[in-house]
């Protein structure tokens, strides 16, 4: 039934597990056929599938996470046949003039844009597929790493600046591109720098943790970059524009960057990078990462190409990855730690390329012995190439760079008239992109694997979108906002956003924040429109903030706890994130409860 994994955990066979809830679909159409099933039954299948997410991802038993939310679909659909089929004006229709108006209704809704947007937000989802794509390719130019390492340099190796000005470029990236890709890139480079200005591991951790803040909290000044948002935005339409973020979400956005920065200054303040004496692997970050991809199609950072050679370095593999958390270079830690000379070579070639390696090795020997001169003419061969790879590298971003025109222009024109679609967008921006590296065929190999292995993680959201919608067909929101409504009357408003607020905070801290926004929108139709404004902030600070509180609670979360296990502590756990984040996000908590009721 079972198989146990190296780590301890069980994972439940998904094939029996969906046989199950085939098992209980049956059972559920044979109910029906006895009396009508109750509205109740369909929402607590809902509920329970969501929690199964969270309760099954933390256990030692896991189910996976498809299989969990497919199988419950054929449940919930079974269950909603139960339920609709019994009272319904569509039976009636079915009794005088056959089936042909059903399958109609079906076709229009599974195989039309516009029926599949109303059912699972296929506009909404094909926009960020497009868009992981589009990210993907342009994150390849190393785009980021250039700019990082530049405002370094402009920053004269002072690290707080340099963290302030790169948290600050995504914070408002964020907002346009993928969340989930933009802090893959973030964390990546943030650590480099880390490294470099020895800053502690406590404080290292936490620049990685408080990147989702950043990318979640700091980035929901637009729609486009979060999928939370555009969910929010298409069950909103059409009172969800363009100016309503800017409007409500962008001050939220900019206090809470302001937060982020204090909270960096107290751990990072006095940092300090010595520019003069950078590796020249470390100071050519942005070739060196082109070249991998372009060679290897990987593009592992120092710390994961050692783990694969752990067996090869045995009790040294340890201490050369401690000396590469200490901000020493991977040749240095190499030689420092006595590796022998053809190991060394074989993984320094494997990091760089096999023609540079004995270069490599020669120029850390040389540093090693104290002899700068000899040591930086051993390096000349390397740079020369670097320097060629920086020309191809270069013209690669130049044609990234001019991807942002149709993305950009697509989606203005989006906002000016939404029968021209939003995925329209994001792969026009794709395509163009790919063209700067359409000769580089490992590279490109890499960007798609990588964007598809992202896009992966939102498939489990398909049943869980057409099982709210599911809800809302059987009238099981109405009741909520009735609920809203008579709050409302009793409270007033302002109340009544900070529970919404404090609601969705809490919910995305078990839950995954796509399905808080789906679930929370709903009930806010029929709403006067500046209050369908003031409840959707303060649902999306929510879901934002909530979001960062745990490992689980969004996917920029999942991200970035599982770089900290890979790259900087591989003890860390759930408990330790949540300690660490607390106090920011507690201060976070009360300054948006704060621009909550001054908006109020």
């Amino acid at each position: 039934m079972s198989e146990s994994t190296p780590s301890g955990t069980i994972d439940i066979s998904s094939t029996k597990f969906v046989a199950g809830c085939i098992a209980a679909a049956a059972a559920l159409l044979g109910w029906s056929v006895v009396g009508p099933l109750p509205v109740w039954l369909l929402g607590a299948e809902v509920f329970a599938t969501v929690i199964g997410l969270f309760v099954f991802g933390s256990i030692r038993y896991r189910i996976d996470k498809n299989a969990l939310t497919y199988g419950m679909m054929i449940v919930i659909g079974a269950t909603f046949w139960g339920v609709w089929w019994a009272d319904s004006g569509m039976r009636a229709q079915v009794l005088v003039e056959g089936w042909s108006p059903f399958w109609h209704a079906m076709g229009h809704h599974l195989f039309t844009l516009e029926g599949l947007d109303g059912i699972v937000h296929a506009d909404t989802m094909l926009f960020i597929l497009g868009l992981t794509f589009f990210v993907s390719v342009v994150a390849q130019t190393r785009l980021l790493e250039t700019v990082s390492f530049a405002l370094l340099a402009k920053n004269k190796g002072s690290v707080l600046p340099t963290v302030a000005a790169i948290t600050a470029l995504v914070s408002v990236a964020s907002g346009i591109l993928d969340g989930v890709s933009m802090i893959g890139l973030t964390i990546r480079t943030l650590v480099i720098i880390l490294f470099l200005g020895h800053a502690d591991r406590a404080s290292t951790i936490y620049a990685v943790l408080v990147s989702t803040v950043v990318t979640t909290v700091c980035g929901m000044w637009l729609a486009y970059g979060e999928p939370p948002n555009l969910i929010m935005k298409s069950n909103l339409h059409p009172y969800l524009d363009d100016h309503f973020f800017l409007t409500y979400c962008a001050p939220l956005a900019l206090v809470s960057y302001v937060v982020v920065v204090l909270s960096l200054r107290s751990r990072l303040r006095g940092r300090q990078v010595d520019m003069a004496s950078l590796d020249v692997l470390v100071k050519n970050a942005a070739d060196v990462r082109f070249l991998q991809a372009m060679h290897h199609g990987e593009v592992p950072n120092a710390i994961e190409h050692i783990e694969a050679y752990q067996s090869a370095l045995g009790d040294k593999a340890d201490r050369v990855q401690e000396r590469i958390r200490g901000g020493e270079a991977l040749g240095t830690a190499l030689v420092a730690e006595d590796v022998p000379e053809a190991l060394r070579r074989r993984i320094l070639g494997a990091f760089l390329t096999e023609e540079h390696a004995s270069t490599l090795d020669r120029h850390y020997v040389l540093e090693a012995r104290g002899d700068a001169v000899g040591a930086d003419i051993a390096d000349n061969p390397v740079e020369r190439s670097l320097s060629e790879v920086r020309q191809r590298r270069l013209a690669a971003q130049r044609v990234a760079g001019i991807s942002f025109i149709p993305f950009i222009g697509l989606l203005v024109a989006h906002a000016l008239n939404h029968e021209i679609r939003l995925f329209y967008a994001s792969f026009a921006g794709f395509l163009v992109a790919l063209v700067g590296v359409w000769s580089l065929p490992r590279l490109r190999k890499l960007a798609i694997r990588d964007a598809r292995h992202e896009f992966a993680e939102y498939y489990f959201l398909f049943p869980l979108f057409l099982s709210i919608t599911l809800l809302q067909t059987a009238g099981f929101f109405d009741q909520l906002k009735v609920l809203i409504k008579w709050a409302i009357e009793a409270m007033g408003s302002s109340h009544v956003a900070f529970i919404q607020f404090a609601f969705c905070t809490f919910l995305s801290a078990l839950l995954d924040n796509n399905v808080v926004a789906d679930f929370a929108a709903r009930p806010l139709h029929d709403l006067p429109v500046d209050l369908i404004h003031y409840f959707a902030m303060a649902q999306i600070a929510g879901y934002a903030l909530g979001g960062c509180w745990t490992h689980v609670g969004c996917a920029q979360s999942v991200v970035a706890y599982s770089f900290v296990q890979r790259t900087v502590d591989e003890k860390f756990t759930p408990f330790d994130w949540i300690r660490m984040m607390t106090p920011t996000l507690t201060i976070l908590f009360v300054v948006l409860t704060f621009m909550i009721y001054l908006r109020g």
